[in-house]
């Protein structure tokens, strides 16, 4: 069993996720596990939130199990484009991915089998960039 690393949501993205959780239809695949993420993270306000940090819109290079490597920007669901690198927070590795910091890794359910998944780089963090009302 592997331990699940500490993770770190904006109290901006938390709300928006809890209301996002809301809509979502009864047994969705992926909204029971990014709930119990949420319920576990530390939530701190977007103008504390560390630079090294997967928060909503923030572009990361990651590494999959398999040694693949992505670029990936986390979004919400209306805004996913898997052509563009856009995962969406309800697939399993952007559910995965947020509140996770560089350096961290972490085994995750997909529809393949467990994966398991490192953040390499945070490329662009809105907080970081001085958006913290995006």
């Amino acid at each position: 069993m592997s331990i699940t690393p500490a993770i770190t949501v904006s109290s901006l993205d938390y709300e928006r996720l809890a209301a996002l959780l809301e809509t979502c239809e009864q047994g969705h695949p992926v909204a029971g596990r990014l709930e119990a993420e949420l319920e576990r993270a530390e939530v701190v306000e977007p103008e504390a939130m560390p630079a090294n940090v997967i928060t909503m819109n923030s572009r990361a290079r990651i590494r999959l199990g398999d040694g693949q490597e992505k670029l990936l920007t986390l979004v919400y669901p209306r805004e996913a484009d898997s052509e563009q690198g856009r995962i969406s927070v309800l697939a399993p590795i952007g559910a995965a991915l947020l509140g996770l910091s560089i350096g961290q890794d972490m085994q995750w359910p997909t529809p393949s089998g467990t994966t398991r998944l490192t953040v390499l780089e945070i490329v662009y963090q809105p907080e970081a960039a001085g958006e913290y009302h995006r």
